[in-house]
């Protein structure tokens, strides 16, 4: 009989991936794949955009689970993409879960990649990864939220590790880096002020596209008075926000995406 301890935990794993045409003057599905986990549903929408919205069925993360996405939008084309709920990163016991995003933007078209909250807990270990390849004429909106916990259910994550990395294209050349690593006492990195100064609840939100100096003096207004800042040079437009909660971030954070979205509301899976 083989020991429990000796038994191999079972980890979740899975693949989705989109592309979208245009035919008909709307955003059209051409290809759907998905694999173990990963679920991509298509609910109706009213214009001539697709909202995609990504399912993780294993219900979150932990260490040694794998998803990888990956969406390509063809010429022309507009697609929102979401997620039905948070994703949750538990405790690892072993290993570190590993969350691989891919988003190719054909010309004329947009891609807003819109999850919702990750939320870490204590030990967990996660390596998340976005690479994006741009034509010169697409666009591109990226919102990444993360919550150190539930704050309302007196979470806190004093260690484990979170590593995000981004890097995005226009037409091969790379137009933006992200790289970031909190590991360790992540509590104690976190009440740094030059870190986050305390709070558990931050996003980064990212525009490519000829509206980002016109969406600058939209957006600046919007994150006043919370601890967050704006920039935007060279087509691109970077908003970092941090709250004291996952709500709270939310009432910032919901304004800036629609103004970054032309006035158009978040999806509505993201309603409270």
């Amino acid at each position: 009989m083989i020991a429990a301890a000796s038994t191999r935990p079972q980890r979740a794993e899975g693949r989705g991936h989109l592309v979208a045409r245009l035919l008909d003057d709307r955003t059209r599905l051409r290809e759907l794949y998905q694999e173990g986990a990963a679920k991509i549903r298509l609910p109706d929408t009213f214009d001539a955009s697709m909202e995609a919205v990504i399912i993780n069925t294993a219900g979150g993360l932990t260490g040694g689970d794998r998803m990888d996405w990956s969406v390509v939008a063809g010429v022309g084309t507009k697609i929102d993409v979401t997620t039905q709920a948070c994703e949750k990163i538990y405790k690892a016991s072993a290993g570190t879960a590993e969350v691989t995003t891919r988003i190719e933007v054909g010309a004329g078209a947009r891609v807003d990649w819109l999850p919702q909250e990750t939320i870490l807990f204590d030990r967990a270990s996660l390596f998340r990864r976005l690479d994006v390849d741009l034509d010169e004429s697409a666009e591109f909106l990226a919102v990444e939220a993360v919550l150190l916990g539930r704050k309302a259910m007196g979470e806190a994550v004093e260690t484990g590790l979170f590593r995000d990395r981004w890097r995005i294209r226009r037409s091969g050349r790379l137009i933006h880096a992200e790289e970031l690593k909190l590991s360790e006492g992540i509590s104690a990195l976190a009440a740094r002020q030059a870190v986050l100064g305390g709070q558990v609840a931050f996003a980064t939100l990212f525009y490519a596209g000829p509206l980002a100096e016109a969406y600058l003096g939209k957006v600046r207004p919007l994150v006043e008075g919370s601890m967050g800042g704006a920039s935007a040079w060279s087509d691109k437009l970077v908003v970092r926000l941090a709250a004291a909660d996952g709500f709270s971030l939310r009432k910032i954070l919901i304004p800036v995406i629609s103004t970054l979205r032309n006035g158009a509301p978040v999806p509505k899976v993201w309603n409270l």
